[in-house]
């Protein structure tokens, strides 16, 4: 939530700059009136807020002059609901400077009638790219304590901020470098010197950082391996879909320890939703044509719910089950693939909860499978589906 800078309480005055000049005359010669004095301190308030204003990024033209001149019309929605009271603080008027809350013509509070923004209009500014590469273009003929070639009189310094572009470029979601190593060998012995690599190199060719990218592109994004595959064959970078599971396998050994503590802090929840949805494992799938089992009976076993033992083998069912968990402000999601059921994969999560806590609650849909015996939970179910328990 954008937070508004509060601004003392004053009333605005108009006063031509003649008579801002007339008062520092007068001032040369005799003391301050009490009125003179009221009129200058407010003249030297309004500057001081002009420049705290544009220093702050974001301040426009539009709503400056709104500030010092008021909106253009008497419209209600230039007085009350225009850009202006927009960009102001809450209680304040087009000036900028705080002002009483009152009611409008209608008895209804000001203050009611203001709306938030829409979310999602605008263009992103330069500082929302948080990870682009910055690089400082200097002036080419201009430098710190040169003559003005305008006016031929003062001298330019640099500003404190500078003009900034924004240039966004198309890559593949993975880059490669190669690094060309000279070789020298002697004429005499054949002895060959290749160069070092440079600092930072590292001796694996897909490095965390691709790992990351895979992983993240598969699973987070969804884009199978053989799409990123066509992708990046394309971008004249290959990436052989058997390679992204190679490195994504080797990444994942690293990253159990993780999981392990996630599954432990996911116990703990106070609110844990599951469920499931059916999923394709060619290993496990293997297996069924192995033992000649008919698919057909994933469907008969779903509704058999969590009462089939999954080790026995009419249990042919895949699933992924995801379970989110509520601790405290944050949200912990889990994903099991598996035989199980939601119900049984919430059940081994919760086999790891501290005794000493109470039930959670377990929010899911009515279907038997995301529950389980060994479940001892608050169950809550969605209005949709509260009639079928």
């Amino acid at each position: 939530m954008k937070r508004h800078r509060k601004h003392p309480k004053k009333k605005r005055h108009s006063i031509a700059r003649e008579g801002l000049v007339a008062i520092l005359e007068r001032a040369k010669s005799q003391p301050l009136t009490q009125a003179d004095f009221e009129t200058l301190k407010g003249a030297v308030d309004t500057l001081a807020f002009l420049t705290q204003e544009l220093e702050a990024k974001g301040a426009s033209l539009q709503r400056l002059r709104h500030m010092l001149f008021g909106a253009p019309t008497e419209k209600t929605d230039k007085v009350l609901g225009g850009e202006a009271k927009n960009d102001a603080s809450p209680g304040t008027d087009s000036a900028g400077v705080t002002a009483t809350e009152g009611s409008d013509q209608d008895g209804k509070s000001t203050a009611d009638q203001e709306k938030p923004a829409a979310p999602g209009h605008g263009r992103n500014a330069a500082a929302s790219y948080t990870v682009a590469k910055k690089f400082k273009v200097e002036h080419p003929s201009l430098k710190k304590g040169d003559s003005c070639p305008e006016c031929l009189k003062g001298k330019v310094y640099p500003m404190a901020e500078p003009a900034v572009i924004v240039r966004v470029l198309g890559v593949a979601p993975l880059s490669a470098n190669v690094y060309e190593q000279e070789r020298l060998r002697c004429n005499l012995c054949g002895k060959i010197f290749t160069a070092p690599a440079p600092d930072g190199v590292g001796s694996d060719k897909y490095d965390e950082t691709a790992a990351a990218m895979v992983g993240l592109v598969k699973y987070g994004a969804g884009f199978p391996f053989n799409r990123l595959e066509r992708l990046q064959a394309g971008m004249g970078i290959p990436l052989p879909a058997t390679t992204q599971w190679e490195i994504v396998e080797r990444a994942a050994e690293r990253l159990k320890p993780v999981h392990a503590e996630l599954i432990n802090q996911g116990a703990s929840g106070s609110v844990l939703h599951n469920d499931d949805t059916p999923a394709k494992i060619l290993e496990l799938m293997a297996e069924a044509d192995e033992e000649n089992l008919d698919e057909d009976t994933t469907r008969e076993v779903k509704r058999a719910g969590p009462e089939a033992d999954p080790d026995k083998a009419e249990r042919t069912g895949m699933f992924t089950s995801g379970i989110v968990s509520v601790v405290g402000s944050h949200r912990i999601a889990l994903f099991f693939t598996g035989r199980k059921h939601a119900g049984e994969n919430l059940a081994d999560v919760l086999a790891k909860r501290s005794q000493q806590l109470s039930a959670p609650i377990q929010m899911c849909d009515a279907i038997a499978a995301n529950t389980s015996p060994a479940l001892h939970t608050i169950l809550a179910n969605c209005l949709m589906h509260v009639a079928a328990t």
